[in-house]
């Protein structure tokens, strides 16, 4: 039983770091700049942030993940990990 005890806590690691990520995230990202957007980028960003995952996330903005990369720079989202 002690390799599942070892995943369990593996995966409480990873969850807990996930976790972080997003509210680094959250805290660093320009709000007024990010509610300024047009829905679809907002959405994107939004997206971004809640989930770290640029490729998903420049899909939904419709651009590719260069030009996604730079408004994340634009919109002060850092980028963890």
């Amino acid at each position: 039983m002690p390799e599942t005890s070892d995943v369990s806590d593996k995966l409480k690691e990873w969850i807990e770091y996930f976790k972080e990520a997003r509210d680094i995230r959250r805290k660093y990202a320009n709000w007024g700049f990010i509610r300024s957007q047009p829905p679809k980028l907002r959405i994107a960003l939004e997206y971004y942030i809640e989930t770290g995952d640029l490729f998903n996330a420049a899909k939904l903005a419709g651009m590719s993940m260069e030009e996604f990369n730079e408004l994340r720079i634009k919109a002060g989202i850092p980028s963890i990990g």
